[in-house]
C-alpha cells in the first residue's frame, strides 16, 4: 500500500466519473425548457428578482447549530467506551465541553442565537 495504490485509486476514480458523464451525455436526451431555469418554492411563482439577500443572522444560527451538532458527534463515541479509557480522557472531554461553552457564551453575547 504504498504511492502506487494511491495513483490507481485517484485514475480509477477519475475514469469512474468521467465515464459516468459521458454515458450520462450519450444516453439522456437534453431538453431546452425555460421553467427548469426558474427558481420554485412550494408552488408559487417568484416575483422580481431570485437574487435576495438574507440577514447574516441565519447563517450565525446555522453556524452555531453545525458546531454543537459536531460536539455531538465526537461525545457519542467516547461515551460508549468512557469506562475502558479511563480519567485522562475523562478530563479531556471536560475540556472539550468547556470550549465549546465558552464558544456559545461568546455567540449568546454577540446575539448570533437571537431569532429575528
Amino acid at each position: 500500500m504504498g504511492a502506487s495504490s494511491l495513483i490507481v485509486l485517484a485514475i480509477a476514480g477519475i475514469v469512474f466519473s468521467a465515464g459516468g458523464m459521458m454515458i450520462a451525455k450519450i444516453f439522456v436526451k437534453g431538453t431546452k425548457n425555460p421553467q427548469k431555469g426558474q427558481a420554485y418554492e412550494s408552488g408559487i411563482k417568484s416575483t422580481g428578482t431570485t437574487w435576495s439577500q438574507f440577514n447574516v443572522g441565519y447563517y450565525l444560527f446555522a453556524l452555531v447549530f453545525l458546531v454543537f451538532d459536531v460536539e455531538l458527534v465526537f461525545l457519542y463515541p467516547w461515551a460508549v467506551v468512557v469506562k475502558s479509557v479511563g480519567i485522562t480522557a475523562l478530563i479531556e472531554i471536560i475540556i472539550f465541553i468547556f470550549i465549546l461553552f465558552m464558544g456559545f457564551l461568546y455567540a449568546h453575547k454577540k446575539g448570533a442565537l437571537k431569532w429575528i
